[in-house]
């Protein structure tokens, strides 16, 4: 595993862990440009009951505001799951340069597992992918924040 892929997921990861604190589906992201972290989000959609509030898109408006342009074309994305088609778009738009990302997304999956927009040719802009770095640890937050809803449904 690349070091810098390992600790960038690290942070977030972090990131996930305060979606969950918040009752959000833990997911988190960070924009990074040349070593610096510039971007940074999670998982708002409950809090702000807005259904593009994913870690992913958060993140990209955070990176886009703090270099003064749309264009993150040096920038990559760390996100603990797989970019769902909407975010997959923004990523896209954004021309980022890479995305890595911990767990596979078997249900809304746009970057391998139903559909992968961010390699596909017919678009201007492809993205270079990386895929299941630290996806136990993702994957993980996700199956114990839904089991503990269920838990708390049922109790």
């Amino acid at each position: 595993m690349n070091q810098p892929d390992n600790y960038y997921m690290d942070i977030a990861l972090e990131e996930a862990r305060k979606a969950a604190a918040k009752l959000e589906v833990p997911v988190g992201a960070v924009v990074v440009n040349s070593g610096q972290i510039i971007g940074r989000g999670h998982n708002l959609r409950e809090a702000s009951q807005d259904p593009t509030s994913h870690a992913e898109m958060i993140a990209i408006r955070a990176a886009a505001k703090e270099i003064g342009s749309w264009r993150l074309e040096e920038a990559d994305l760390y996100v603990t799951l797989e970019p769902c088609p909407m975010c997959a778009g923004a990523i896209l738009q954004a021309r980022l340069k890479k995305v890595v990302y911990g767990a596979t997304d078997p249900k809304a999956g746009a970057a391998g597992a139903l559909y992968n927009l961010l390699e596909d040719n017919r678009f201007n802009h492809q993205v270079e992918l990386v895929t299941g770095v630290r996806a136990e640890e993702s994957s993980q937050l996700l199956k114990d924040f839904f089991r503990q809803l269920r838990l708390g449904k049922d109790g």
